[in-house]
């Protein structure tokens, strides 16, 4: 048994959006490069890593990573900056030039606009034989980014409790999960749990789960030519039908509005909670949890999007975010040696749990029952990215903005009137309205 990995075929993109924010500090050609270093000797300087990870930076974790690095570049010194509101952040930095000399890429920064802000770190055409999801960065044959890791999407479950509950196979459709999670509430008293209240543990997983339903690495892509992404049997249609019926089941938790992230963990751990549509990235977080509870980290368990194509589960493959050196960067080439040592050689990946974005690793442990099990693993492309943004920013849907997904639940629970065809019916209008000039 193993597993299959879908690849993308490489498309470039031309910039169709303007820095959401920010102001245009950023001025330098794409002739400056951040090529890596010939040889450790070669490369000194002080140099500033911007990151969202602030637990890490708190307790010593990335000055460990740092003390790992200076042993081969003993003449470069890496300072840290955790900062919480990240995006927020760094948006505004990107109005001068000081926004660090390694930053991850913030979502606001549009993707065409990339040459302006970021130093290009070599040709796509040879990037992506190296590392996965080079396409989130490519522009006009060039990357920009190297992910931090990448993601599985699927369900974090607590598999002892579903066990309890009579339940060992996975569901392999949408009725069948219901019926599991309807199984395990009669059994056990535990739910569904939504992660309304925080939002984007309720946007992102969902939206990130688009290509597992039609095994599609190009669905994401898609969405950038069709009039309908809620048409049925699309995905976005299967997707939030799902929660949808999850929640008007009433097998979600009783009221949305109390839901807490961090609490989410440890009442999944102690089986208050069955379950939760999260990326791979989590199960090492609920493990944590779990084994903090007393209840052993193997009874958290991940399954595929309870969705099959052709008898086969698919899981779609994205990257986190993806770290780049600053254009305006005085010491180019440690920021690019950080970027290397730390994607290659830092085991940063496999210690959360990840899927390292080198091509030659293996899939982490935390997914061998997705290896045992034959999933196979759809590398989404991105190469159309800019494309779909447009459309949704135009249409003021948010695919990746909590807004769409909590008015989808507050109709499923009856806290706003509508229907579910009603709704998908608006979402398409709307998406229809604003593609032919969004997007082109």
């Amino acid at each position: 048994m193993g597993r299959k990995i879908l690849g993308t075929a490489l498309l470039t993109t031309t910039a169709l959006l303007t820095v959401a924010g920010c102001g245009g500090g950023g001025t330098g050609g794409s002739d400056e490069t951040a090529a890596p270093p010939l040889n450790a000797s070669s490369v000194s300087g002080t140099i500033k890593v911007l990151t969202n990870r602030t637990d890490l930076v708190q307790d010593g974790t990335m000055k460990k990573y740092a003390a790992a690095f200076t042993k081969e570049y003993p003449k470069v010194k890496v300072e840290f900056e955790g900062i919480t509101d990240y995006e927020g952040e760094v948006k505004i930095r990107m109005n001068t030039d000081k926004y660090g000399d390694v930053l991850l890429i913030p979502a606001a920064v549009a993707k065409g606009d990339y040459p302006k802000f970021f130093a290009p770190l070599g040709s796509t055409g040879t990037m992506e034989q190296k590392y996965r999801f080079t396409d989130k960065t490519d522009v006009d044959g060039r990357t920009y980014g190297i992910a931090n890791f990448g993601t599985a999407n699927g369900v974090v479950y607590n598999k002892a409790l579903w066990k309890r509950a009579g339940i060992t196979e996975w569901p392999t459709s949408p009725q069948e999960f219901l019926a599991d999670l309807k199984t395990v509430k009669d059994k056990t008293g535990a739910t569904y749990y939504t992660n309304f209240k925080d939002g984007w543990p309720l946007v992102s997983p969902f939206t990130n789960s688009i290509g597992s339903v039609s095994c599609d690495a190009k669905a994401s892509d898609n969405l950038a030519i069709t009039d309908k992404p809620w048409d049925t049997g699309t995905d976005l249609n299967v997707i939030d039908t799902l929660l949808y019926d999850i929640v008007h089941d009433k097998l979600a938790e009783k009221d949305p509005s109390t839901t807490n992230w961090e609490n989410s963990k440890t009442l999944l751990a102690k089986g208050k909670i069955s379950s939760m549509v999260l990326g791979s990235w989590a199960i090492t977080q609920m493990q944590d949890a779990a084994k903090k509870a007393g209840a052993g980290a193997d009874s958290i368990g991940f399954m595929p999007f309870p969705v099959q194509k052709s008898g086969t589960y698919c899981s779609t493959l994205l990257s986190d975010y993806q770290q780049a050196v600053n254009i305006h960067s005085a010491h180019k080439a440690a920021a690019r040696a950080w970027i290397d040592w730390f994607t290659e050689k830092s085991g940063f990946s496999e210690a959360q749990g990840a899927v390292s974005a080198l091509r030659s690793a293996p899939l982490p442990a935390t997914l061998k029952e997705f290896v045992d099990n034959d999933v196979t693993m759809v590398e989404r492309s991105e190469a159309d990215t800019a494309e779909v943004n447009a459309i949704d920013n135009a249409s003021e849907i948010g695919l990746n903005k909590q807004d769409y997904r909590q008015k989808l639940i507050d109709i499923a629970r009856g806290a706003q009137s509508g229907s579910l065809e009603g709704y998908f019916a608006d979402l398409n209008k709307r998406w229809a309205d604003v593609k032919q000039t969004a997007g082109s």
